[in-house]
């Protein structure tokens, strides 16, 4: 691996890299009082069905990684899937988001992306009634494809991620 002198940033060329299928799971959470979060399964909130635009939202981002990150690839994603299931211990939102793409890199920002969107558009829906909810953590869960193969969180699934792993859809 190349060294730069300080400030100077290239992308990485991946023109040589094969092509082979590549799929990215994330979880995320975004943590609210037990009265926001009825607000939130009843679709009582102003704005509208918070769940439903979240979900959109992370969508979204995922297809839009690049302009978030300026050295990230642009990527014909195949697959995104943002998943979000209310639970009530710990109180607030589990996120979970998948992608998927055939190219020569992974697909690890665009699901990072898409949880962390899908969260702060929670927070932009439902802030008037609650401000001090708490996003995070976000993080991989998990990855294949390419030529590092796959690669999986192992043996940290406890307490709030628990939930994330075993109660939003796999």
């Amino acid at each position: 691996m190349k060294s730069h002198p300080r400030g100077r940033v290239q992308m990485i060329d991946v023109s040589a890299k094969p092509t082979t299928v590549r799929t990215a799971v994330a979880s995320g959470f975004i943590s609210m009082k037990p009265a926001t979060l009825r607000l939130v399964r009843s679709a009582g909130l102003p704005k509208g069905d918070v769940l439903a635009v979240a979900r959109v939202a992370g969508i979204a981002a995922a297809k839009r990684t690049p302009d978030w990150l300026p050295l990230c690839h642009p990527l014909a994603l195949t697959h995104v899937a943002v998943d979000l299931v209310p639970t009530a211990r710990p109180t607030g939102v589990a996120i979970r988001a998948t992608t998927r793409c055939t190219g020569p890199t992974g697909v690890e920002m665009e699901a990072l992306t898409a949880v962390a969107a899908a969260a702060l558009c929670i927070y932009d829906m439902v802030k008037s009634v609650d401000r001090g909810m708490v996003v995070g953590p976000i993080r991989l869960e998990s990855k294949e494809g390419g030529r590092s193969g796959s690669w999986r969180r192992d043996g940290e699934a406890r307490g709030r991620h628990r939930a994330v792993r075993s109660r939003v859809g796999r």
